[in-house]
């Protein structure tokens, strides 16, 4: 008779981050789900932390779950700043561990010590159009970072492979449509705000960063080789709110419910939406820092 041979498969584990874009100071909850799904886990949590020499991150166990946690998810109260985390189970004694999540980002836009800032500054840019993006901070050493699914990191390497990076600053000329998030990475573990940039031909031109309640805001729509269009269709959340000569859509007064996505529409071509956010004046202070730690 033949011998039986037994293979252990090593579970691993899924996370999943709400909200992924995050209004600074909010909660934000992560789940951990193992996969062959089975009972008698306990939940690590971990932050990410660039690891600029390799190209990746390391991890750092959060200080409330150093035993690990019963409950398969965990809520994190005022986060403020762009951050990495990644989770797994262990059960049994001595403690067997599934492998890491994936690691998943929650996004932030607000300005921190660290800020990503672009030129032209604007989110939406024309194809074959050369964009640069500064990282701005203390730190010496910076990375750009790319990823073109918002719910899936990217493992593309730095702007050093798809751009060129001079000092702390990354140029990208695109030659095709497409819609990606960009932000900074420094040896220090500080990141940068998140910026989602899309190419395309037809542009609506919008702020990059949050607007201020109460502050006036001017939005455009733009083709290639002419300065301004008239005759502009402009949708806030996919509803029409104006249809005139105009080629602008001015909002004298910021409030919180003009916050949301927009879009123009010129000679039957629509152009990409992008997200306006509205911050209240307290939030000004909140916004301070994008370090890497808690």
């Amino acid at each position: 008779s033949h011998p039986e041979v037994s293979l252990t498969v090593t579970p691993w584990s899924i996370l999943t981050v709400s909200p992924s874009w995050l209004n600074p100071g909010a909660s934000v909850t992560l789940s951990c789900e193992v996969k062959p799904s089975s009972a008698g886990w306990r939940f690590y949590w971990y932050k990410a932390v660039p690891d600029l020499s390799k190209n990746s991150y390391r991890y750092e166990l959060l200080p409330e779950s150093i035993s690990g946690t019963v409950q398969d998810s965990i809520i994190i109260h005022g986060q403020k700043h762009t951050a990495v985390f990644a989770c797994r189970a262990g059960r049994g004694n001595p403690e067997d561990f599934t492998y890491y999540s994936e690691p998943k980002f929650i996004w932030s836009a607000g300005q921190c010590v660290s800020v990503l800032s672009l030129s032209p500054d604007r989110e939406q840019h024309f194809t074959s159009e050369s964009v640069t993006l500064n990282c701005g901070g203390n730190s010496a050493e910076w990375r750009v970072k790319e990823i073109r699914e918002i719910n899936k990191l990217s493992l593309e390497p730095d702007c050093s492979y798809w751009g060129k990076m001079s000092g702390s600053s990354c140029t990208i000329n695109s030659n095709w449509s497409h819609q990606a998030v960009y932000w900074c990475e420094s040896e220090t573990g500080e990141f940068s705000n998140s910026v989602n940039i899309t190419v395309h031909d037809l542009l609506l031109v919008s702020p990059v960063h949050p607007v201020t309640e109460g502050a006036s805001v001017t939005l455009s729509c733009r083709r290639r080789g002419e300065n301004k269009l008239s005759d502009v269709i402009f949708y806030h959340n996919d509803k029409l709110i104006q249809n005139d000569s105009r080629g602008e859509l001015k909002i004298s007064a910021v409030s919180q419910s003009d916050e949301g996505f927009y879009k123009c529409e010129h000679s039957g071509e629509v152009s990409p939406q992008s997200w306006m956010r509205v911050k209240g004046e307290v939030l000004n202070t909140l916004i301070s820092c994008c370090m890497a730690t808690f």
